[in-house]
């Protein structure tokens, strides 16, 4: 274990902003490579766990749309091999990426480490502004919910007042702490799960197993199942910016990761399986909050109540992991230089005060988004970002073959470009199949980026804003006998 002395201060003197060697990382030992915070408590498993189930999913709302888009047997298949493609793949490069690099920038670090700090950094806009454009959504969403209920809530002053509190509520949540938020995750998630374990139930009598098999290729629409499939079985690797949060990250990071997986594709196919099966199929009646009809049907006004207050619950768990996940990574960024040193700023909770409010700023400014346009954006932004992750992955796979990993995937460097190929082109299917308008909308903010970090060096050049690394995090800069950690196997 290598040794360290940062008694005499707490940042490095200013750098080149964010610049990596891009050769080796040192291991400096088992728990979190974050700053030390010595009373903050840190994530558990349980508190991890479902955390990321709210970031990629939050319960099966929203995944309605696939079967009118593409009927029964295609949602249930797509709910089952999506998977497969995507989300595994992500979430095992997840695992060790985030055990190589545990400190709170994430996938900005991977990124920097293999492709420079330029690219770095634009992988760190991106993920960061896709992540708000979602977060824009649950406020919205949970409002929709509850406006059946109270009809003031569906337009005016009412709906904007209601959706300004709730995203002020949900904010504070976040300030107060990650171990709050985790609790509230796991509260959120229990309360979500339960009332389609009970309709399963109650629907045992009536289900009809022929119903899962309907399929008409000639009848879909594959813009819409796709992107309903990508959005609801994406952001992965988002729980790597709270990896310098996470007790014995190198641990329990994957696990938390191999459990939520089981989680998230239960939450997903049993639901779907439970209403294609138990109600005669009407592919117009699948639209978001279809659950609570087909609830109400099967047994009665009360399990749709349930379903309904879940639904909105589940948009507030969503909202609070997606902010805990883009307000850590500008604060990872910051300690890694990348951002003024202001955006390393930690509340007396241990919470990323900046990163917060610049969070909660973009939701409220992006609200105006309609649904669609929320998820075709977000999807576009994040694809590319993935994109870079995977060339990361293999890169650092080719750079650094003996770099210490605790978790790693069981593939050589051939195997590990393989794993990626099929995502790739998933990707490639998703962009094409994007509007004009949204294309449009996403590279103006793809170009925004790779304008925005040459001005914050200029700015650092000029000292017009203070730039610093953390000394308490593994320096990526130092080579010689410092580096015997991260070349062990």
């Amino acid at each position: 274990m290598k040794l360290r002395n940062t008694a005499a201060n707490k940042q490095q003197p200013s750098i080149a902003m964010g610049e990596y060697n891009g050769v080796a990382y040192v291991d400096v030992n088992e728990g979190s490579s974050s700053p030390k915070l010595d009373n903050i408590k840190k994530v558990s498993v349980l508190h991890l766990i479902f955390l990321i189930f709210y970031e990629v999913s939050g319960g099966p709302f929203g995944v309605e749309d696939s079967v009118q888009a593409a009927g029964p047997l295609l949602s249930l298949l797509g709910f089952l091999v999506f998977p497969l493609i995507w989300s595994v793949p992500e979430a095992l490069i997840t695992a060790e990426m985030g055990t190589m690099f545990p400190e709170n920038g994430g996938y900005v670090v991977w990124v920097s480490t293999a492709l420079g700090p330029y690219w770095g950094f634009q992988q760190g806009w991106m993920k960061w502004l896709s992540g708000v454009i979602d977060n824009a959504l649950y406020p919205v969403l949970f409002l929709d919910y509850l406006k059946s209920g109270i009809p003031a809530l569906a337009g005016g002053l009412p709906r904007v007042a209601a959706a300004l509190a709730l995203t002020f509520l949900l904010t504070y949540m976040n300030y107060m702490g990650l171990a709050i938020v985790g609790w509230v995750a796991v509260l959120l998630g229990i309360f979500s799960i339960l009332p389609f374990v009970v309709m399963g139930l109650v629907a045992i009598p009536k289900l009809e197993p022929s119903r899962w098999f309907v399929m008409n290729l000639h009848d879909v629409d594959w813009n819409l199942y796709l992107n309903t499939l990508f959005w609801n079985l994406n952001y992965w690797d988002s729980v790597s910016t709270l990896a310098g949060e996470v007790d014995n990250p190198k641990k329990n990071l994957p696990k938390a990761l191999f459990y939520a997986l089981i989680l998230v594709v239960l939450s997903y196919f049993f639901p779907l399986l439970v209403g294609t099966g138990a109600i005669p199929l009407n592919r117009d009646l699948w639209t978001d909050g279809y659950f609570s009809d087909i609830a109400k049907i099967l047994g009665g006004v009360w399990l749709r109540w349930w379903i309904q207050g879940a639904a909105a619950m589940s948009n507030m768990g969503m909202f609070v992991a997606e902010m805990s996940s883009d307000s850590f990574q500008l604060l990872g960024m910051a300690e890694r230089g990348m951002l003024p040193e202001f955006f390393a700023k930690r509340s007396r909770h241990g919470t990323p005060l900046i990163g917060i409010l610049f969070s909660a700023s973009g939701v409220i400014l992006l609200s105006w988004l309609s649904f669609q346009e929320i998820i075709a954006a977000e999807n576009f932004l994040y694809c590319f970002g993935m994109i870079l992750e995977f060339i990361a992955f293999v890169l650092l796979r080719i750079k650094c073959p003996v770099a210490s990993r605790p978790y790693k995937i069981p593939v050589g460097t051939v195997g590990a470009i393989l794993m990626c190929i099929p995502p790739t082109i998933l990707i490639c299917v998703v962009l094409a199949l994007s509007t004009v308008k949204v294309m449009i909308v996403s590279l103006f903010a793809v170009a925004i980026g790779l304008v925005m970090q040459p001005c914050l060096k200029y700015a650092e050049k000029k000292r017009w804003m203070k730039f610093s690394v953390s000394g308490e995090l593994p320096d990526l800069h130092e080579g010689n006998q410092e580096r015997v950690d991260f070349l062990e196997d």
